[in-house]
This record gives C-alpha cells, structure tokens and sequence, in this order.
C-alpha cells in the first residue's frame, strides 16, 4: 500500500478523543495518511548532555539537578516561587515557577531531577522559566530524557504528548507495509532512505543525523511528486496537437507603424516567444510576468493579430469592469484604427445591447472582445475563440479559467500578471507553462520615491501633496476599510474623505469603494483620469484600476495592514508618466516587527521579484495567488525557499523521465504508474491527496 492510500479515520488510533481528532482537523487532518505527514517543526535533543553552564550559549541544558532550597518573590495572593538548584557540575541556577505554585511539593529539597529548559543570567544569577523536569529514578532512566523528542506544529486542544503516542502508534500499525513511491534508480542516485525508514527517522531519530537524513529524502519525495502532477498536466496540453501554421505579420506591422513609440527589447522579445507557441503543433499556455506600466497588454494586442488575421478570435478576461473597460479602450484605441472589430462584454451590458453582440460574437463578426466573468458566462458561443488572455490571473481560479477555455476548441492561453512570480513558485504552481519577463520599462519613466511615515507626522505628508497638487497634479488616498468599525482602531475611506474635503477646501476630493455603484464609479475613474478631480479617496479597489499618468502621489494609511503584493500594485498606480512620482506608506504607531519587515522591504526595493519572495515567505503559496482550495500546494515538509535547489532537481528528474517514458512502462517506473492510477500524490490542481 502507499502512503497517499492510507486513508483509515484518526478514531481507530488508540488515544486520539473525539477533542484530539476534531483538534487535528483545523490542521487539515483527516486520516492516518495525514498523520504521518504531520512532520515535526524541530526537535528536543533530551540524550546529549549540556550542563547550566554549557547552555548560557544558547543551547538548552539537558542534564541531572538536585533541589536546594525553595523561596517566594512578590506579594501575596500572586506571590511567584523560585527552586534554588545545582546540577551535577555543582552549577548554582534558579527556576522561576511563573503560574506554576504545584511545583512547591513536586521539586523538595533533596529531590533529584532530570531537566531540560533554556537558561540566561538575570537579577546575579542564572535563570529558566522554560523548563521541564522528570523524576530521576533509581535505576538512573527517565520517560523522555536520553531520546530527541519531536516537537510538532499545535492547534487548540492538542499536546506533544498526545500526538507523540498517536504517531508511534500509526507508524507501528502502518510504516513497515507501506510500498516505496519512488523510483528505486533515484534512490539509489541520492542515496535516499527507504520510506517506511524516513517515516521512522523523521518523527522518532534515536541521533539527529538520522533526521537530516530523513528530511532529505522526504523533502526530495515531495517534490518529485509535486512535479510529477505538474509535468503530467503539462504533457496533456502538448498531447493537443494541431498542423502548425505560420502567422501572417501584415496587420501587426501596420499597429507597429502607427504607434508613437518603440517597443521595449524585452517586449520584442516576448512578443516572439508568443508567436512562435501560437504557430506551434501543440496549444500555448504561457505566463507573461511584468510590473505595472510595462506594457504587458500591448504585447498582448499585438501577439493576437496574426490568429485575427486568420480568421480567429481572441478574448482578454479582467478581474474588475474598471480594468475590462480600459482594456476595451485601449484596444479600441490602438486596434480600431487597423480594422479590427472589438467589443466589451460584462454582467452590466443591458439585454438589447448583449443579444446583438452575442450574435455578433457567434457568427464571427467579433474578432476581440474584452470583458469580466461575463465572457465564459452560458449562453456566450464564439464562432472561433483560439486566443484567451488572462490579466491578473491570480485574480482568478483553475475553474474560471477552464469555463473560458471550453468556449474555444483547445485555444491558446496567456496568462498576465503584474504580481511577479517567484521563480520557485513558478516552478510549481506554473511549471506546466511557459514564462516571458517584461523587466525594462518605457522610456521616460522615473523611479517612484518611496517614503514611511507615523501617522502623527502625518501633516508633512499632506502639505507635501498640496504642494504637488499646486503644481497641477493628482493624488490618491487608500485605506483599509471602507468606513469606520467597532472592532478596528483604524481610519477609513468614508470618514478620511469628509475629512480631506476641509483639508485640501479648494481641490475636489471624491471617494470609490467597492459598495459604490458601478456606474458612478466609473464615472469617478474616468473624472479622474481626465484632471476633474484632484484627490481620489479609495480602498484597495484601485490596486487594478485606470492609468493616470498626471498622479504623481500615493497615499497608504495604515500600510501596515496591506500586504507586500496590494502594496506593490497600489504604489504602480503613480508614475506612470514622465513626473516624479511619490508614495507614502503611513503606519500607525503600534508597528509590529513583521509589520516593519515589510514596511521596509517596500522602501528599499521597487524590484517586484524580489518583493514577490519576501510575500511567498509571509503568505504562503495559495494565498499569494489567490487560491483558497484546502490543500492546494501545502508541502508537508518542503520549503519553497530553502529546499529550491532541491525543486530543480525533483523538476529536472521528473522531465527526464516523462520524455524517456511517457507511458511509464519501464520496469523501474511501473510502481509509479500505478500510484498515479490507485492514488497520486498531488491531485493534477496541485492539491494534496493523501
């Protein structure tokens, strides 16, 4: 049996309660496979000997004490007991007995003890408050001390104990059985321990050499798997395959002619990685990564003129109808002119109007339409959809995605984000695509200046930007809630926007919010884009929203509260016309140190990769992408970061052998071929299985 098939419920263990399994459930486990995989987040080293002395380093003692004295400090009824000791060295120490006055009659003087705990030098002498003791027996033996104890991740309701007994148990029951999931070649390569031997050296190492070992092989296994899922989803899409055909270039040469600009190197060159995949034998599915403002869009209307030469359509899916709409423009804009029919579809289309386009649509007199959810809705049929665009695709589940493409006969795909992907990340989450960069960004562009500021300096901030607005320009002000809560000591959009109207009394100041209607707006955006309104009051509803080139300020009240990516993309809605541009980033005085992290990672760096790793570390794979399906790319022991070359190496084996033996019918990969039949690891959406 493999483990991913090891699905017997948590109450069959013996000393799991109905409160441990219900504990265990908000950990997302649910069987004893899971079980298993709850690996320990470190590990307590109770069999090697450290004296009082010997750990003020930093290394926990672990050693024999005998008790001194006892004595109190504090007033009563909260009075705190201290336990005088020394250990075997003779090494004077105190253990301050915070909330734990039963110790009184536990640690006798006289009484012998073997103990565990960090100790530091505080008040003349040497203190633990972290500590835990056992009863030397006569023999000399204990019931944890002389093992490493695992220390596992906790939920309410849980204790080390209880998932220590309930993981022997399961191992006993079920390690031994358990068949090898990888490839014996591979094993014998790294020189990997057999499964059921990892299992065992992970949870219970009699020396620590024994868990850095299992450890590798585990994170390695994980990977592998994880790429497995990836690869073979990727195969399917190759398996698609097509008469290649060369795209005409007329109608792309006749946009470039006309715009008043060159295209950036980067841009040229994706462009072509483009073309070439959409002339290709096999469906493109491919990444185009890029910050705000590089003109990934661009690349996008060009890349679709050869397909629409052909006969075929192309459709551009964005997150908000704010965003479909300047789309729509823009491609009205650059498109229009060269003679291609363009539409826009969302859910606010009245029923007239979308009856005509849909027919329009259908008979193929569309050749891009641009849209929100609208575009994959029922009752949409495309005459010839082959080209599907995604802007902000992390805005955007698999299943949203697969609706669009089914209105298509195996279309191409192009995903675009303005979120830079992680390298390690893309190698997961995306390894089955193809990955375009747009770094360079148009001419004339200037780095925007980044500056954090308390919110009781908060007047040099708002005399600088009347300053700018004297000047003829335009700024923002984002806040986290819309308008003022019971629960949160935090400004919001509603009352800041009454409060700047006096503030800056000769601007006009308006306000957008996700509970304003669509109409108005959009209205609003569009006033101003156009300079009739100098001060824009929002929520993060702007992260994605219209290009303003003569805002020059960002305003972010409690920044803080936003994560690294909202900041990012808040910040790249200024500068993106040749003034300088500015954002400031307004916390509140009760900063934590994450806070601060992240504050700072924004003030010194602009770069969005190395943004989006420093977010990949807080975040998490699943919520940095805006996936939320339980289980979907939790590694059980795999770090991203950490273990990425490990990653390139699981990616590079797994490539290997699905172009050597696609069907995995070698002897050595038939094992494989049948966990992937009774039970894979990872689901082909990257959610974990077993």
């Amino acid at each position: 049996m493999f483990l991913s098939e090891v699905s017997s419920a948590l109450n069959t263990l013996p000393g799991l309660g109905p409160a441990s399994v219900k504990a265990l459930g908000t950990l997302g486990i649910h069987s004893i496979g899971r079980l298993i995989q709850h690996y320990p987040r470190e590990y307590e080293d109770r069999k090697a000997y450290v004296s009082i002395k010997n750990s003020l380093s930093g290394t926990p003692a672990s050693c024999t004490i005998h008790v001194v004295s006892q004595s109190w400090f504090g007033l009563k009824p909260r009075q705190t007991l201290k336990v005088h000791i020394e250990d075997s060295e003779g090494t004077p120490a105190v253990l301050v007995c915070f909330n734990r006055p039963f110790l009184k009659d536990k640690l006798k003087p006289g009484s012998r003890w073997y103990l565990y705990g960090t100790f530091k030098p505080s008040f003349s002498e040497v203190q633990s408050s972290l500590f835990d003791v056992e009863p030397l027996e006569e023999d000399g033996s204990a019931k944890t001390f002389g093992e490493i104890l695992p220390i596992y991740p906790l939920a309410q309701g849980l204790h080390q104990a209880t998932l220590r007994k309930a993981l022997k148990e399961a191992l006993k029951l079920w390690a031994e059985n358990l068949e090898d999931d990888l490839p014996f070649d591979l094993v014998q390569k790294y020189k990997l321990l057999p499964l059921a031997k990892a299992l065992k050296f992970i949870h219970f190492p009699e020396e620590l050499k024994q868990a850095d070992a299992a450890r590798r092989t585990l994170v390695y296994r994980e990977f592998f798997h994880l790429q497995l899922a990836v690869r073979r989803r990727a195969k399917l899409q190759q398996g698609l395959q097509r008469v290649p055909k060369p795209l005409p270039q007329e109608v792309k040469k006749e946009l470039l002619a006309r715009l008043p600009f060159r295209m950036t190197p980067d841009q040229d060159q994706v462009i072509s990685e483009i073309e070439q995949d959409l002339a290709g034998p096999s469906p493109m599915a491919r990444l185009v990564q890029g910050d705000v403002g590089s003109g990934k869009t661009l690349v996008a209307f060009l890349s679709a003129l050869g397909l629409i030469q052909q006969g075929h359509q192309a459709a551009l899916l964005a997150p908000t109808e704010l965003l479909a709409l300047q789309h729509a423009e823009n491609a009205a804009r650059y498109l229009d002119p060269i003679g291609v029919k363009i539409a826009f579809l969302s859910g606010n289309v009245k029923s007239g109007g979308r009856t005509a386009l849909l027919k329009q649509l259908k008979e193929g007199k569309i050749d891009f339409v641009v849209g929100t959810h609208a575009l994959f809705s029922a009752d949409v049929e495309y005459k010839s959809l082959r080209y599907v665009i995604v802007d902000e695709q992390h805005r955007f589940g698999v299943e949203q995605r697969r609706a669009l493409l089914s209105k298509g006969i195996n279309p191409d795909l192009l995903l675009m984000s303005a979120t830079p992907i992680p390298r390690t990340l893309a190698q997961t989450a995306f390894g089955d695509l193809e990955i375009s960069v747009i770094k360079t960004m148009p001419p004339g562009r200037k780095p925007i200046e980044t500056h954090l500021a308390l919110q009781s300096n908060q007047k040099k901030v708002t005399d600088f930007i009347a300053r700018e607005l004297a000047g003829g320009r335009q700024a923002y002000f984002v806040y986290p809630l819309i308008e003022a809560s019971e629960v949160m000591d935090l400004k919001d959009a509603q009352s800041a926007w009454e409060h700047l109207q006096t503030v800056f009394r000769d601007r006009k100041v308006a306000i957008i919010h996700s509970k304003i209607d669509e109409e108005l707006k959009k209205a609003t955006m569009e006033d101003f884009a156009a300079g009739k309104i100098d001060v824009l009051v929002a929520t993060s509803v702007v992260e994605v929203g219209v290009d303003v080139p003569n805002a020059t300020c960002m305003v972010i009240e409690h920044a803080e509260r936003f994560g690294l990516s909202a900041l990012h993309q808040l910040r790249g809605r200024v500068g993106r016309g040749t003034f300088q541009s500015y954002c400031f980033l307004v916390y509140s005085d009760k900063l934590t140190e994450e806070g601060k992290q992240r504050l700072l990672v924004m003030k010194n760096t602009s770069d969005g990769f190395k943004i989006a790793e420093e977010d990949l570390k807080i975040r998490g794979p699943g919520e940095m992408l805006g996936v939320r399906q339980s289980g979907y790319l939790k590694l059980s022991i795999a770090d991203m970061e950490k273990d990425a070359k490990v990653l390139e190496v699981a990616q590079t084996d797994v490539k290997r052998i699905l172009a050597e033996d696609p069907g995995l019918l070698l002897p050595v990969h038939l094992p494989l071929a049948r966990l992937l039949a009774k039970a894979p690891v990872f689901s082909a959406d990257l959610i974990a299985t077993g």
